[in-house]
Protein backbone atom coordinates (compact mmCIF):
# COMPACT_ATOMS: atom_id res chain seq x y z
CA UNK A 1 0.00 0.00 0.00
CA UNK A 2 1.41 3.10 -0.96
CA UNK A 3 1.17 6.43 0.11
CA UNK A 4 0.97 9.60 -2.04
CA UNK A 5 3.27 12.58 -1.12
CA UNK A 6 3.11 16.26 -2.37
CA UNK A 7 6.08 18.95 -1.83
CA UNK A 8 5.91 22.39 -2.59
CA UNK A 9 9.05 24.67 -2.04
CA UNK A 10 8.10 28.24 -2.48
CA UNK A 11 11.51 30.00 -2.96
CA UNK A 12 12.40 33.15 -4.54
CA UNK A 13 13.98 32.44 -7.35
CA UNK A 14 11.36 29.12 -8.39
CA UNK A 15 8.72 27.09 -6.92
CA UNK A 16 9.15 23.24 -7.30
CA UNK A 17 6.31 21.00 -6.69
CA UNK A 18 7.25 17.51 -6.48
CA UNK A 19 4.71 14.55 -6.11
CA UNK A 20 5.86 10.97 -4.66
CA UNK A 21 4.96 7.65 -3.50
CA UNK A 22 6.13 6.28 -0.38
CA UNK A 23 6.28 2.38 -0.50
CA UNK A 24 8.13 0.24 1.78
CA UNK A 25 11.34 0.25 -0.49
CA UNK A 26 11.50 4.02 -0.04
CA UNK A 27 9.93 7.28 -1.61
CA UNK A 28 9.05 7.06 -5.34
CA UNK A 29 8.64 10.22 -7.45
CA UNK A 30 6.15 9.72 -10.20
CA UNK A 31 6.12 13.86 -10.92
CA UNK A 32 7.76 16.94 -10.62
CA UNK A 33 7.52 20.70 -11.87
CA UNK A 34 9.02 24.03 -11.86
CA UNK A 35 7.79 28.28 -11.92
CA UNK A 36 9.42 31.26 -11.70
CA UNK A 37 8.30 32.34 -8.63
CA UNK A 38 6.26 35.61 -8.99
CA UNK A 39 5.51 37.64 -5.46
CA UNK A 40 7.58 36.87 -3.33
CA UNK A 41 10.60 38.79 -2.23
CA UNK A 42 13.48 37.78 -0.07
CA UNK A 43 11.77 35.03 1.56
CA UNK A 44 8.12 36.48 2.12
CA UNK A 45 4.94 37.00 0.29
CA UNK A 46 4.41 40.28 -1.42
CA UNK A 47 1.97 39.37 -3.94
CA UNK A 48 -0.75 36.15 -2.82
CA UNK A 49 -1.95 36.43 -6.47
CA UNK A 50 1.19 36.16 -8.02
CA UNK A 51 2.45 33.46 -5.77
CA UNK A 52 -0.70 31.24 -5.80
CA UNK A 53 -0.39 31.68 -9.79
CA UNK A 54 3.13 30.10 -10.10
CA UNK A 55 2.35 27.39 -7.72
CA UNK A 56 -0.87 26.48 -9.66
CA UNK A 57 1.68 26.39 -12.62
CA UNK A 58 4.21 24.23 -11.42
CA UNK A 59 1.21 22.57 -9.70
CA UNK A 60 -0.16 21.47 -13.07
CA UNK A 61 3.40 20.74 -14.80
CA UNK A 62 3.85 18.39 -12.39
CA UNK A 63 0.58 16.79 -12.18
CA UNK A 64 0.61 16.07 -16.01
CA UNK A 65 3.43 13.96 -15.59
CA UNK A 66 2.27 11.99 -12.33
CA UNK A 67 -1.67 11.46 -13.56
CA UNK A 68 -2.10 12.20 -9.87
CA UNK A 69 -2.07 14.27 -6.45
CA UNK A 70 -2.08 13.79 -2.88
CA UNK A 71 -4.77 15.34 -1.22
CA UNK A 72 -2.26 17.81 1.68
CA UNK A 73 0.75 19.30 1.14
CA UNK A 74 3.91 19.87 2.83
CA UNK A 75 5.21 23.30 2.30
CA UNK A 76 8.47 25.28 3.00
CA UNK A 77 8.41 28.62 4.64
CA UNK A 78 11.51 30.52 4.66
CA UNK A 79 13.37 31.33 7.60
CA UNK A 80 12.69 34.99 7.35
CA UNK A 81 10.77 36.87 10.32
CA UNK A 82 11.22 33.72 12.49
CA UNK A 83 12.48 33.46 16.06
CA UNK A 84 14.00 30.86 17.97
CA UNK A 85 13.99 30.50 21.85
CA UNK A 86 15.28 27.57 23.80
CA UNK A 87 12.47 26.27 26.51
CA UNK A 88 12.75 23.62 28.76
CA UNK A 89 10.22 21.42 30.70
CA UNK A 90 9.90 18.97 33.68
CA UNK A 91 6.92 16.48 34.52
CA UNK A 92 6.64 13.97 37.11
CA UNK A 93 6.24 10.42 35.99
CA UNK A 94 3.71 8.59 38.24
CA UNK A 95 3.53 5.48 36.38
CA UNK A 96 7.59 4.61 36.76
CA UNK A 97 7.81 4.07 33.07
CA UNK A 98 8.42 6.84 30.35
CA UNK A 99 5.93 6.29 27.18
CA UNK A 100 4.70 8.50 24.13
CA UNK A 101 2.29 10.43 26.28
CA UNK A 102 5.00 11.63 29.31
CA UNK A 103 7.57 12.33 26.42
CA UNK A 104 4.41 14.12 24.75
CA UNK A 105 3.69 15.84 27.85
CA UNK A 106 7.04 17.33 28.54
CA UNK A 107 7.36 18.93 25.43
CA UNK A 108 4.51 20.40 25.87
CA UNK A 109 5.41 21.93 28.90
CA UNK A 110 8.73 23.22 27.41
CA UNK A 111 6.57 24.81 25.37
CA UNK A 112 4.17 26.29 26.96
CA UNK A 113 7.21 27.76 29.39
CA UNK A 114 8.62 28.83 26.70
CA UNK A 115 8.00 32.96 26.22
CA UNK A 116 6.21 33.11 22.73
CA UNK A 117 4.68 36.68 21.71
CA UNK A 118 1.56 37.26 20.90
CA UNK A 119 2.17 37.92 16.95
CA UNK A 120 4.60 34.53 16.51
CA UNK A 121 3.12 31.04 15.74
CA UNK A 122 5.20 27.94 16.28
CA UNK A 123 6.79 25.89 13.73
CA UNK A 124 9.20 23.29 15.12
CA UNK A 125 9.60 22.35 19.12
CA UNK A 126 12.53 20.10 18.49
CA UNK A 127 13.84 18.61 21.48
CA UNK A 128 18.18 18.21 21.83
CA UNK A 129 18.63 17.22 25.35
CA UNK A 130 16.79 14.68 27.66
CA UNK A 131 17.02 14.32 31.34
CA UNK A 132 15.66 11.62 33.63
CA UNK A 133 16.12 11.90 37.19
CA UNK A 134 19.68 13.09 37.79
CA UNK A 135 20.98 11.36 34.77
CA UNK A 136 21.55 13.70 32.10
CA UNK A 137 22.59 13.62 27.68
CA UNK A 138 20.01 10.81 27.52
CA UNK A 139 19.44 9.86 23.74
CA UNK A 140 16.27 8.49 23.96
CA UNK A 141 13.92 8.35 27.10
CA UNK A 142 11.29 5.86 26.22
CA UNK A 143 11.00 2.86 28.24
CA UNK A 144 12.57 3.78 30.61
CA UNK A 145 12.16 4.03 34.50
CA UNK A 146 12.41 6.91 35.98
CA UNK A 147 10.28 9.01 38.57
CA UNK A 148 11.10 12.53 36.81
CA UNK A 149 11.75 13.57 32.98
CA UNK A 150 13.29 16.73 32.01
CA UNK A 151 13.95 18.62 28.62
CA UNK A 152 15.32 21.33 26.64
CA UNK A 153 13.97 21.64 23.37
CA UNK A 154 14.59 24.33 20.72
CA UNK A 155 11.66 26.34 19.21
CA UNK A 156 11.47 27.98 15.89
CA UNK A 157 8.64 30.42 15.45
CA UNK A 158 7.54 32.64 12.63
CA UNK A 159 5.47 35.83 12.80
CA UNK A 160 1.63 35.17 12.24
CA UNK A 161 1.10 37.51 9.74
CA UNK A 162 4.11 35.72 7.13
CA UNK A 163 2.76 32.43 8.05
CA UNK A 164 -0.71 33.45 7.19
CA UNK A 165 -0.18 34.58 3.53
CA UNK A 166 1.61 31.65 2.90
CA UNK A 167 -1.35 29.51 3.91
CA UNK A 168 -3.30 31.87 1.78
CA UNK A 169 -1.23 31.78 -1.58
CA UNK A 170 -1.28 28.07 -0.95
CA UNK A 171 -4.85 27.79 -0.48
CA UNK A 172 -5.42 29.97 -3.00
CA UNK A 173 -4.26 27.50 -5.84
CA UNK A 174 -6.68 24.62 -4.83
CA UNK A 175 -4.20 23.06 -2.01
CA UNK A 176 -4.86 21.96 1.13
CA UNK A 177 -1.82 22.35 3.74
CA UNK A 178 -0.92 19.27 5.56
CA UNK A 179 2.28 20.85 7.79
CA UNK A 180 4.64 23.85 7.37
CA UNK A 181 8.55 23.23 7.54
CA UNK A 182 11.29 25.79 7.94
CA UNK A 183 12.84 25.24 4.89
CA UNK A 184 16.53 24.92 6.15
CA UNK A 185 15.32 22.33 8.26
CA UNK A 186 14.23 20.57 5.13
CA UNK A 187 17.35 21.24 3.27
CA UNK A 188 19.18 19.58 6.41
CA UNK A 189 17.35 16.27 5.67
CA UNK A 190 17.99 15.83 2.31
CA UNK A 191 22.06 16.48 2.53
CA UNK A 192 23.13 15.31 6.08
CA UNK A 193 23.98 12.06 7.23
CA UNK A 194 23.55 10.50 10.57
CA UNK A 195 27.39 11.02 11.21
CA UNK A 196 27.47 14.38 10.88
CA UNK A 197 24.58 15.15 13.24
CA UNK A 198 26.13 13.20 15.59
CA UNK A 199 29.40 15.26 15.03
CA UNK A 200 27.90 18.00 15.26
CA UNK A 201 27.66 20.06 11.76
CA UNK A 202 26.64 23.21 10.07
CA UNK A 203 24.12 23.25 6.81
CA UNK A 204 23.59 25.83 4.90
CA UNK A 205 21.22 26.52 1.98
CA UNK A 206 22.48 29.30 -0.51
CA UNK A 207 19.54 30.22 -2.62
CA UNK A 208 18.34 32.70 -5.24
CA UNK A 209 17.78 35.84 -2.78
CA UNK A 210 18.26 34.02 0.36
CA UNK A 211 20.63 31.61 2.58
CA UNK A 212 19.81 29.27 5.43
CA UNK A 213 21.44 28.17 8.34
CA UNK A 214 21.09 25.34 10.68
CA UNK A 215 23.56 23.49 13.31
CA UNK A 216 22.43 20.10 14.19
CA UNK A 217 24.18 18.91 17.65
CA UNK A 218 23.36 15.93 18.86
CA UNK A 219 20.89 15.07 16.15
CA UNK A 220 18.75 18.27 17.00
CA UNK A 221 18.71 21.77 15.53
CA UNK A 222 20.35 23.42 18.01
CA UNK A 223 20.39 27.10 16.36
CA UNK A 224 18.99 28.53 12.88
CA UNK A 225 19.25 31.69 11.05
CA UNK A 226 18.46 33.38 7.87
CA UNK A 227 20.14 35.85 5.71
CA UNK A 228 18.42 38.32 3.17
CA UNK A 229 21.39 37.64 0.53
CA UNK A 230 21.48 34.83 -2.45
CA UNK A 231 23.02 34.57 -6.11
CA UNK A 232 20.37 36.58 -7.59
CA UNK A 233 22.43 39.48 -5.64
CA UNK A 234 25.16 38.46 -7.92
CA UNK A 235 23.52 38.83 -10.90
CA UNK A 236 22.46 42.18 -9.67
CA UNK A 237 26.18 43.21 -9.06
CA UNK A 238 27.16 42.00 -12.59
CA UNK A 239 24.70 44.29 -13.90
CA UNK A 240 25.34 46.99 -12.87
CA UNK A 241 29.25 46.89 -12.76
CA UNK A 242 29.15 45.41 -16.39
CA UNK A 243 26.37 48.10 -17.44
CA UNK A 244 24.51 45.56 -19.08
CA UNK A 245 20.81 43.79 -18.90
CA UNK A 246 20.12 41.64 -16.11
CA UNK A 247 19.26 38.52 -18.34
CA UNK A 248 22.59 39.15 -19.49
CA UNK A 249 24.43 39.23 -16.22
CA UNK A 250 22.68 35.94 -15.51
CA UNK A 251 24.67 34.20 -18.69
CA UNK A 252 27.92 35.72 -17.51
CA UNK A 253 27.47 34.32 -14.30
CA UNK A 254 25.98 30.60 -15.32
CA UNK A 255 28.91 30.58 -18.04
CA UNK A 256 31.77 32.38 -16.95
CA UNK A 257 30.95 32.55 -13.12
CA UNK A 258 33.96 31.29 -10.95
CA UNK A 259 35.93 31.63 -7.85
CA UNK A 260 39.29 30.23 -8.82
CA UNK A 261 42.35 32.60 -10.70
CA UNK A 262 40.90 35.16 -13.35
CA UNK A 263 41.56 35.09 -16.45
CA UNK A 264 42.39 38.34 -19.02
CA UNK A 265 39.88 37.02 -21.33
CA UNK A 266 38.02 39.41 -23.20
CA UNK A 267 33.77 39.15 -24.02
CA UNK A 268 31.23 41.29 -26.30
CA UNK A 269 28.18 41.99 -24.04
CA UNK A 270 25.46 44.32 -25.08
CA UNK A 271 24.90 47.64 -23.79
CA UNK A 272 21.71 48.47 -21.18
CA UNK A 273 19.45 50.72 -23.23
CA UNK A 274 20.95 49.94 -26.44
CA UNK A 275 21.25 45.72 -26.80
CA UNK A 276 22.29 46.21 -30.18
CA UNK A 277 25.38 48.15 -29.21
CA UNK A 278 28.01 45.64 -27.43
CA UNK A 279 31.16 46.71 -25.69
CA UNK A 280 34.25 44.86 -24.54
CA UNK A 281 34.61 43.84 -20.62
CA UNK A 282 37.64 41.89 -18.80
CA UNK A 283 36.76 38.19 -17.39
CA UNK A 284 38.97 39.51 -14.21
CA UNK A 285 35.84 42.16 -13.73
CA UNK A 286 33.44 39.50 -13.36
CA UNK A 287 35.73 37.39 -11.34
CA UNK A 288 36.13 40.38 -8.78
CA UNK A 289 32.39 41.25 -8.89
CA UNK A 290 31.84 37.74 -7.94
CA UNK A 291 34.50 37.13 -5.70
CA UNK A 292 33.36 39.95 -3.35
CA UNK A 293 29.67 38.92 -3.26
CA UNK A 294 30.39 35.68 -2.41
CA UNK A 295 33.03 36.54 0.05
CA UNK A 296 30.99 39.12 2.22
CA UNK A 297 28.09 36.44 2.25
CA UNK A 298 30.17 33.84 3.43
CA UNK A 299 31.92 36.12 6.25
CA UNK A 300 28.13 37.45 7.27
CA UNK A 301 27.14 33.55 7.83
CA UNK A 302 31.02 32.95 9.47
CA UNK A 303 29.74 35.77 12.13
CA UNK A 304 26.15 34.20 12.48
CA UNK A 305 28.03 30.60 13.56
CA UNK A 306 29.89 32.70 15.95
CA UNK A 307 27.06 34.18 17.62
CA UNK A 308 25.33 30.54 18.18
CA UNK A 309 28.42 29.67 20.24
CA UNK A 310 28.26 26.19 18.83
CA UNK A 311 31.04 26.39 16.48
CA UNK A 312 33.38 24.51 18.94
CA UNK A 313 30.51 21.82 19.04
CA UNK A 314 30.67 21.07 14.78
CA UNK A 315 32.84 18.13 14.31
CA UNK A 316 31.64 17.46 10.99
CA UNK A 317 32.65 20.63 9.72
CA UNK A 318 30.54 22.85 7.24
CA UNK A 319 27.81 21.17 4.44
CA UNK A 320 26.82 23.40 1.68
CA UNK A 321 24.00 23.11 -0.95
CA UNK A 322 21.90 25.33 -3.11
CA UNK A 323 21.65 26.52 -6.06
CA UNK A 324 24.58 29.69 -5.64
CA UNK A 325 26.98 26.56 -4.74
CA UNK A 326 27.67 25.89 -8.19
CA UNK A 327 29.84 28.47 -8.90
CA UNK A 328 33.33 26.87 -9.15
CA UNK A 329 35.60 27.07 -6.10
CA UNK A 330 33.37 28.04 -3.20
CA UNK A 331 34.39 25.26 -1.68
CA UNK A 332 38.10 26.34 -1.30
CA UNK A 333 36.53 30.01 -0.53
CA UNK A 334 34.44 28.73 2.01
CA UNK A 335 37.23 26.71 4.06
CA UNK A 336 39.34 29.73 4.13
CA UNK A 337 36.74 32.17 5.72
CA UNK A 338 35.58 29.14 8.51
CA UNK A 339 38.65 28.86 9.79
CA UNK A 340 39.45 25.57 7.91
CA UNK A 341 37.26 23.81 9.01
CA UNK A 342 35.80 20.91 6.66
CA UNK A 343 33.58 21.95 4.28
CA UNK A 344 31.45 19.30 1.61
CA UNK A 345 29.54 20.37 -1.02
CA UNK A 346 26.07 18.35 -1.01
CA UNK A 347 23.24 17.43 -3.70
CA UNK A 348 19.86 16.19 -1.85
CA UNK A 349 19.56 12.64 -1.11
CA UNK A 350 18.73 10.58 -4.93
CA UNK A 351 15.07 9.37 -4.80
CA UNK A 352 13.63 6.51 -6.45
CA UNK A 353 12.12 7.74 -10.04
CA UNK A 354 13.67 8.83 -13.23
CA UNK A 355 13.80 12.26 -12.15
CA UNK A 356 17.51 13.49 -12.34
CA UNK A 357 16.93 17.08 -11.99
CA UNK A 358 16.09 16.92 -8.61
CA UNK A 359 19.48 15.61 -7.44
CA UNK A 360 20.69 19.53 -7.97
CA UNK A 361 22.02 21.33 -5.20
CA UNK A 362 18.87 23.56 -5.78
CA UNK A 363 16.28 21.18 -5.40
CA UNK A 364 17.58 20.32 -1.17
CA UNK A 365 14.51 22.21 -0.07
CA UNK A 366 11.87 20.07 -2.13
CA UNK A 367 13.49 16.59 -1.67
CA UNK A 368 13.67 17.63 1.92
CA UNK A 369 9.61 18.45 2.49
CA UNK A 370 9.51 14.56 0.87
CA UNK A 371 11.59 13.07 3.35
CA UNK A 372 9.99 14.96 6.19
CA UNK A 373 6.50 13.50 4.74
CA UNK A 374 7.85 10.03 4.24
CA UNK A 375 8.47 10.22 8.20
CA UNK A 376 12.10 11.42 8.17
CA UNK A 377 12.28 14.16 10.81
CA UNK A 378 13.56 14.10 14.04
CA UNK A 379 13.16 11.58 16.81
CA UNK A 380 10.13 13.52 18.38
CA UNK A 381 8.78 16.71 17.30
CA UNK A 382 6.00 18.89 17.88
CA UNK A 383 5.09 20.08 14.31
CA UNK A 384 3.44 23.32 12.78
CA UNK A 385 -0.17 21.63 13.58
CA UNK A 386 0.88 20.89 17.70
CA UNK A 387 0.78 17.65 16.65
CA UNK A 388 3.43 15.17 18.35
CA UNK A 389 5.29 13.40 15.72
CA UNK A 390 7.70 10.55 16.79
CA UNK A 391 8.99 7.46 14.98
CA UNK A 392 7.76 4.76 18.10
CA UNK A 393 5.75 2.63 15.75
CA UNK A 394 5.38 -1.04 17.92
CA UNK A 395 2.74 -1.34 20.10
CA UNK A 396 2.66 -0.10 23.60
CA UNK A 397 4.27 -2.02 25.97
CA UNK A 398 0.92 -3.28 28.16
CA UNK A 399 -0.40 -4.47 25.16
CA UNK A 400 -3.10 -2.39 25.13
CA UNK A 401 -2.55 -0.84 21.35
CA UNK A 402 -0.62 1.92 19.79
CA UNK A 403 1.39 4.20 21.60
CA UNK A 404 -1.12 7.19 21.59
CA UNK A 405 -3.41 4.57 23.68
CA UNK A 406 -1.11 4.85 26.51
CA UNK A 407 -2.42 6.88 29.63
CA UNK A 408 -1.34 8.71 32.23
CA UNK A 409 -3.34 6.94 34.43
CA UNK A 410 -2.61 2.89 35.82
CA UNK A 411 -4.65 0.43 33.82
CA UNK A 412 -3.79 -2.59 35.75
CA UNK A 413 -6.49 -2.04 38.25
CA UNK A 414 -10.11 -1.30 38.11
CA UNK A 415 -11.55 1.49 39.21
CA UNK A 416 -14.67 -0.03 41.30
CA UNK A 417 -16.76 3.35 41.70
CA UNK A 418 -17.05 2.91 37.74
CA UNK A 419 -18.43 -0.83 38.13
CA UNK A 420 -21.49 -1.97 38.66
CA UNK A 421 -22.10 -4.78 41.54
CA UNK A 422 -22.14 -7.78 38.72
CA UNK A 423 -18.60 -6.48 37.05
CA UNK A 424 -17.32 -6.17 40.91
CA UNK A 425 -17.74 -9.41 41.05
CA UNK A 426 -16.14 -10.70 38.03
CA UNK A 427 -13.26 -8.45 38.39
CA UNK A 428 -12.70 -9.72 41.81
CA UNK A 429 -12.88 -13.34 40.97
CA UNK A 430 -10.85 -12.79 38.12
CA UNK A 431 -7.95 -10.96 40.51
CA UNK A 432 -8.28 -14.36 42.57
CA UNK A 433 -7.79 -16.49 39.62
CA UNK A 434 -4.39 -14.25 38.89
CA UNK A 435 -3.54 -14.46 42.46
CA UNK A 436 -4.09 -18.43 42.80
CA UNK A 437 -2.08 -18.70 39.17
CA UNK A 438 0.89 -16.64 40.68
CA UNK A 439 1.41 -18.79 43.87
CA UNK A 440 1.08 -22.05 41.74
CA UNK A 441 3.87 -20.64 39.78
CA UNK A 442 6.34 -19.41 42.97
CA UNK A 443 5.52 -23.08 44.56
CA UNK A 444 6.54 -24.95 41.40
CA UNK A 445 9.58 -22.08 40.99
CA UNK A 446 10.59 -22.73 44.68
CA UNK A 447 10.24 -26.61 44.12
CA UNK A 448 12.48 -26.48 40.73
CA UNK A 449 15.08 -24.40 42.96
CA UNK A 450 15.20 -27.21 45.66
CA UNK A 451 15.74 -29.67 43.24
CA UNK A 452 18.78 -28.02 41.67
CA UNK A 453 20.14 -27.79 45.14
CA UNK A 454 19.96 -31.25 45.44
CA UNK A 455 21.44 -32.90 42.10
Amino acid sequence: MSKPLLAIDIGSSKVSVVIAEQKESGVHVVGSGVAKSQGVRKGTITNIELTSRSIRQALSDAKRVAGTIAPKAVISISGAYTRSINSSGIVNIPQQEIGIKEINRVMQTALYNANIPNEYEVLHVLPYNFKVDEQEFIEDPFGMNASRLEVDTHIITTQKSNLSNLKKAVKSAGIEIESVVLAGYASAISVLGDDEKELGVCAIDMGGSTCEMVVHSGNSIRFNTFLAVGSNHITNDLSMALHTPLHVAEKIKLEYGSLKAPSNELIEIPVIGDEDENHEVSLEIVYNVIQARVQETLMILAKELEKSNLKEQIGAGIVLTGGMTKLEGIRELAMAIFDNMPVRIARPLQLEGDFKPLHDPAFSTAVGLLEYAAGAYTQYEIDSNRKMLHKKGAPAPTGEGDMGDISLTSHDEPDPGNLKNDEIKQTLASVAQEEEKESIGQKIKKLWHWMTQIF
